[in-house]
C-alpha cells in the first residue's frame, strides 16, 4: 500500500529499481492553447551541482551516461489517466558521485502561451517498485501555483547508504532555465 506524503515529508525508498511517475490534468478553462508539461531530472553531486552536463535528463537527453536514469519520452498533451511521463531509476547503476536526484516539471513555452501551474490540476509524483509493480509512495500537489511555470515536485537523496524521497512542491516562475542555472 502506497504512502501518501504531504509537502516536506520524507520516506525511505526500499527498492533499488523504481519508476517515477508524473501526472497532471489541465483545467477546462485554460488559455485555449495546448499544454506541454515536461519532466526533467537533475543528478547532483555533494556540491548540489550537476555531476556533468549529461547528468541533466530531459526530452533532448533521455538517458544518463551509465543508463541509471532513463526518461521514457515526452508526452506532448498529458491526455489520459495515470502517468503522463515516467523516469526509470536503477540505483544499482547510479554513478557513485550522484547524491541527489531532483525532479522538476515545467510548462513548455509557458510565457508565450500565457500558461502557468494555476491552470493545472491533479498533479502528482509517485514511485513504483519496478519488480513488484507496487506503488511505494505518492505526493499530490494541492497548492495553487497561479504564477509559477516550473515546479520542483520532489527530490531523492542518499544519506548513510539509504535513498530517501522528499516531497518538495516548490514552484517558481522562470521556467526550466532557472533550474538549469541553479544546478549547473
Amino acid at each position: 500500500m502506497a504512502i501518501n506524503l504531504q509537502k516536506g515529508q520524507r520516506q525511505n525508498i526500499n527498492a533499488p529499481k523504481f519508476t517515477i511517475g508524473l501526472g497532471w490534468d489541465v483545467n477546462e478553462t485554460s488559455t485555449g492553447g495546448a499544454f506541454d508539461l515536461d519532466a526533467s531530472v537533475f543528478l547532483l553531486g555533494e556540491n548540489k551541482k550537476l555531476v556533468s552536463d549529461s547528468h541533466f535528463i530531459f526530452y533532448n537527453n533521455l538517458k544518463s551516461p551509465e543508463e541509471a536514469v532513463i526518461h521514457t519520452g515526452d508526452n506532448l498533451t498529458g491526455d489520459g489517466d495515470g502517468d503522463d511521463e515516467q523516469i526509470l531509476i536503477d540505483l544499482t547503476k547510479i554513478d557513485s558521485k550522484v547524491k541527489e536526484i531532483i525532479v522538476v516539471v515545467t510548462i513548455h513555452e509557458a510565457e508565450s502561451r500565457k500558461q502557468n501551474f494555476g491552470q493545472v490540476r491533479n498533479s502528482f509524483i509517485r514511485i513504483v517498485d519496478t519488480n513488484s509493480k507496487e506503488e511505494l509512495l505518492k505526493y499530490e500537489l494541492d497548492e495553487d501555483f497561479s504564477i509559477e511555470t516550473a515546479v520542483e515536485f520532489g527530490r531523492i537523496y542518499e544519506r548513510n547508504g539509504e535513498w530517501k524521497f522528499e516531497a518538495v512542491g516548490s514552484g517558481q516562475r522562470d521556467g526550466l532555465g532557472a533550474y538549469v542555472e541553479k544546478y549547473q
